[in-house]
């Protein structure tokens, strides 16, 4: 491949951009009318608008997509993640026009993207999995009794589904047709598909996922743990690698649950694989057929570029190092940078960036698409980046990460960050003592909370003082004694 297409956007594009170069490869940029200004734009050898902001009429347009590759001689498309990165009929309309889809088979999309079909795909592996029902629910009564022979609370799960869509709890058999329905509900609505199965409720899980890379000639591997257990509304917030809470001997014992599980489906490509983990026992989950967000956690563990090695698959390459090559190196943490507001039930907080200054220094990633004036569009998902540290030890990850939060300054919009830096800080996160309920079990003491705000107000304050004092020579200048009424970065 000499020329490849990112199907995507933002802090993603411009990081396989990144990787591309330096493979000597050419790439190409597709953006919507609202992207047009974008770093990922500019960073690319050429760049096409594909349609306007709408996610719909731009970025999920593979007819598109495809046009463009043709008529600019593309070789590969990466799709990223997000928007057709697991879409199997546009995988197989990228391969039938001649492109390399750079990611798994049609088929193991297919099969992973059911979790009742990835169910009945690793059921020969001896695999750990929760207790519940294997097939689709048709018969309420007939689900009502099998709920009774589990053991209430159950957890209603859409097959089709993630992010806690058609996901419902249900403490008591009384809850059981309402909570069904919902659930069903809910499953159309956002997958098209109703099909939604029961399973044991896992009160207090640990949400760890297992990196897999896997070549077309048969050969997997694992790249270790990720604990991704502090989350809202069932995304994650804050990952780090590996896990706390595994032992050598269980971290392997789910590594090579992870590969079983690529092998139950032919896979190849880079895939992650979640399970839940509870006092010693982890279940299987999912699997995710595409990079995730919080990659960069494994690359900083691993010294392994994760595009890179999906390039060289997609070459039909074989993979250059074996299980026995792997060994886990320091200790990663990644926060996610959301334009959102922690004390508001983490709601969209859309805007300009009217000041953004990146942390920096030693062991200190950030992987973003923004630039200091830009506006966070309100069509996509309002990550702004990802804040990456790497430390010899987790104590030292936790520093510099508490450290490098400090010094990052977003101004204009309200973020995740204060909340990061209250959840990295929390004894419960240093002692390694959590689940995924830490919001619903820490987050929710104000006055605590409050100092963590003190920071980003602070920053606003200053960036109000500087904006006004630097227009005393138009005649527009604004005391330091007023500077209280000025409302950038705090309600």
């Amino acid at each position: 491949m000499n020329k490849i297409l990112i199907a995507n956007r933002g802090e993603i594009a411009l990081r396989i951009m990144r990787s591309c170069k330096e493979m000597g490869i050419a790439t190409v940029a597709i953006y919507s009318e609202v992207d047009r200004n974008a770093p990922f734009v500019k960073y690319a050898d050429e760049a096409v608008c594909v349609g306007p902001a709408a996610s719909n009429e731009s970025y999920l347009r593979g007819d598109k997509i495809i046009a463009i590759c043709k008529e600019l001689d593309v070789d590969g498309i990466h799709p990223g993640y997000g928007f057709l990165s697991e879409n199997a009929d546009f995988t197989r309309a990228v391969t039938a026009a001649g492109i390399t889809f750079i990611g798994p088979s049609p088929e193991a999309m297919e099969v992973m993207g059911s979790k009742l079909a990835a169910k009945e795909a690793v059921r020969n592996y001896d695999i750990p999995m929760i207790e519940g029902t294997d097939k689709a629910i048709t018969d309420i009564s007939e689900a009502k009794k099998r709920a009774r022979e589990i053991g209430f609370p159950i957890l209603i799960k859409a097959s089709a589904g993630g992010g806690g869509k058609g996901m419902r709890v249900v403490e008591d058999e009384s809850q059981f047709e309402e909570q069904m329905n919902r659930a069903v509900s809910e499953a159309v609505s956002a997958f098209g598909d109703g099909a939604v199965f029961i399973e044991r409720f896992v009160e207090n899980p640990r949400h760890i996922e297992i990196q897999i890379l896997a070549d077309t000639l048969g050969n997997v591997v694992h790249l270790f743990d990720r604990e991704c257990s502090i989350q809202r509304r069932h995304q994650k917030v804050i990952e780090e690698a590996p896990s706390s809470c595994l032992t050598d001997a269980l971290r392997s014992e789910m590594g090579k649950a992870a590969c079983d599980v690529a092998k139950a489906c032919n896979y190849y490509g880079a895939g992650t694989v979640e399970f839940l983990y509870e006092e010693g026992e982890f279940f299987f989950l999912e699997m995710n057929t595409r990079l995730q967000v919080e990659h960069p956690v494994t690359e900083m563990i691993t010294g392994k570029d994760l595009v890179k090695e999906q390039i060289n698959i997609a070459r039909g390459n074989k993979l250059p190092f074996e299980q026995s090559d792997l060994t886990i190196s320091g200790h990663s943490i990644e926060v996610r940078v959301y334009a959102e507001d922690p004390r508001n039930n983490f709601l969209p907080d859309i805007g300009k960036l009217e000041r953004y200054r990146r942390p920096s220094g030693m062991g200190v990633r950030v992987d973003d698409g923004f630039e200091e004036g830009m506006e966070i569009p309100i069509y996509y998902d309002p990550m702004i980046s990802k804040l990456i540290v790497f430390g010899n030890t987790r104590d030292e990850a936790i520093s510099k990460m508490l450290r490098a939060i400090k010094d990052y300054e977003v101004v204009g919009v309200e973020t995740t960050l204060p909340f990061c830096s209250y959840a990295i800080d929390h004894e419960a996160f240093r002692s390694g003592n959590f689940s995924t309920k830490f919001v619903a079990e820490h987050f929710t003491d104000s006055e605590v909370l409050d100092a963590y705000f003190e920071d980003e107000a602070e920053i606003a304050k200053l960036f109000a003082v500087k904006y006004f004092n630097d227009h005393k020579r138009s005649g527009f200048y604004i005391a330091d004694d007023q500077i209280s009424k000025w409302k950038l970065n705090r309600n």
